[in-house]
């Protein structure tokens, strides 16, 4: 089992959860953080704190964002490790409750 970011961190990238990972298992991209599923440990500590509500256990994502699985797989292999919390996206606010922002991740 695994935790999964989902697309509400699209343009957001509120990094909150980062600080509370006791195995550093998110990676950042430009505007999306993944968690590598090969070093989630499924501890559910980033959950509650991500502002965006984007963090799911990969058995309750939401039937729509279940490509999100393989997407964090997959963008976990390229993105960077990320340990600490930086600033949000500058709009992240105006962004984080905005449905059907798969188009706009960068990869």
């Amino acid at each position: 089992m695994t935790h999964v970011v989902t697309e509400n961190c699209i343009n957001c990238k509120y990094t909150d959860c980062v600080d509370v990972c006791p195995v550093d298992c998110f990676k950042e991209g430009e505007n999306f953080l993944v968690i590598d599923p090969d070093e989630c440990i499924d501890c559910a500590v980033c959950v509650p704190e991500c502002p965006a509500n984007a963090i799911f256990s990969d058995e309750d994502l939401p039937e729509d964002q279940k490509i999100f699985l393989s997407i964090n797989q997959e963008l976990s292999k390229t993105f960077k490790n990320i340990t600490r919390s930086k600033p949000s996206l500058k709009d992240a606010d105006k962004w984080k409750d905005i449905k059907g922002k798969i188009k706009y991740l960068k990869r």
